[in-house]
């Protein structure tokens, strides 16, 4: 019966067209990135003042995390309807990024298969982090003192983010063949020698290096910050657990409150719930299709999550905390304190 509930609710969304395909949308927004990326590099070449520079890093930051929503979105098959072109897309975005996209493509599939159920979805196996209590209980020595004060390091933590998702993109492409693993790894190799090159020859080595500091890190906790908050302090599911589609997208996702200045901050991430059920929707068809899906889980007695921007952090910081409280430096162990409201464990 319940595998039937959403059979009807993608008919729901089916018939009011908001899986068809946005060519025009995504033209003007591409556009619209490509002339902020061009106005960014223009003004690394024509200015010449340290300060205006760093703020010149911190804006270049917004506009690679804009360019890496567009590489999720062709991820997901939604800007085209031909495989060929999503991945021409992709590999654009592999080049202007400098990250791997069969790596992403690999990585957040698992994790949309199986979001927050432990030991399956890669998004909640962090080696600097415990999202629960049973992986709280499996780290030691300095990663058991970082996940003890979890909540106030994890900010900082996600300034990392940008080299984090470099790294694993090279080490992927240096130990997997697929189709497209040798184009990408000469793009993203092209990307970094462009990047460092004409930064050191424009800026010079010391405002360079600090442009490069600067960029990568907000690029970073911008990336990770949007990220953060659609699964952190949700509700755990077991890897056995059975439970079906919808529960299991619904229940381990949480929305932030739109609007227009959100959405594109968040690149429509912020309808994490509705993304979820619906992978290949185009992104300016989600705040339409919250309004059927909140319904529909309103009238099926399906919880659906729904945060302001201030409490969804909140949240997130709360479920960390609690579940870094209890670690001590001189215990292995955890006492057992029992599943929170946010991080319970569900089969």
């Amino acid at each position: 019966m319940r595998e039937k509930e959403y059979a009807e609710l993608k008919q729901l969304i089916k018939l009011k067209g908001l899986l068809q395909k946005q060519p025009s949308y995504y033209t003007v927004h591409i556009l619209l990135i490509l002339s902020l990326l061009a106005l960014s590099l223009t003004f690394v070449v024509l200015v010449d003042t340290l300060w205006l520079q760093l703020l010149n890093a911190a804006f270049l930051a917004f506009v690679f995390a804009q360019i890496g929503f567009i590489g999720h979105d062709a991820g997901h098959r939604q800007i085209f309807n031909a495989t060929e072109k999503n991945a021409i897309a992709g590999l654009a975005v592999n080049f202007l990024l400098g990250t791997s996209r069969s790596w992403w493509i690999d990585k957040h599939n698992r994790h949309h298969a199986n979001p927050n159920q432990l030991d399956v979805d890669p998004d909640i196996s962090i080696p600097v982090l415990a999202f629960s209590q049973e992986q709280a209980r499996t780290k030691r020595g300095v990663l058991r003192s970082v996940v003890r004060y979890q909540a106030y390091l994890f900010f900082p933590l996600l300034s990392l983010e940008g080299v984090g998702l470099r790294v694993a993109s090279f080490h992927f492409m240096a130990r997997t063949r697929t189709t497209y693993i040798l184009p990408e790894l000469f793009l993203a190799t092209v990307h970094f020698v462009l990047y460092f090159g004409f930064l050191f020859s424009v800026l010079g080595v010391w405002q360079a290096t600090a442009f490069i500091f600067v960029h990568q890190a907000l690029f970073g906790l911008y990336v990770g910050s949007t990220f953060a908050v659609n699964h952190k302090g949700m509700l755990f599911l077991d890897k056995d657990s059975q439970m079906d589609f919808l529960r299991r997208q619904v229940l381990t996702s949480r929305n932030v409150k739109g609007n227009p200045l959100i959405d594109f901050w968040y690149g429509g991430l912020n309808y994490q719930i509705e993304h979820h059920l619906f992978p290949n929707m185009p992104r300016n068809k989600l705040p339409e299709a919250q309004k059927i899906v909140k319904a529909f889980c309103q009238a099926h007695s399906v919880s659906y999550c729904e945060a302001s921007v201030l409490q969804s952090y909140r949240e997130v910081l709360q479920s960390l905390h609690q579940v870094g409280a209890g670690v001590t430096p001189a215990s292995s162990r955890l006492p057992d304190r029992g599943p929170s409201r946010n991080s319970g464990r569900s089969r």
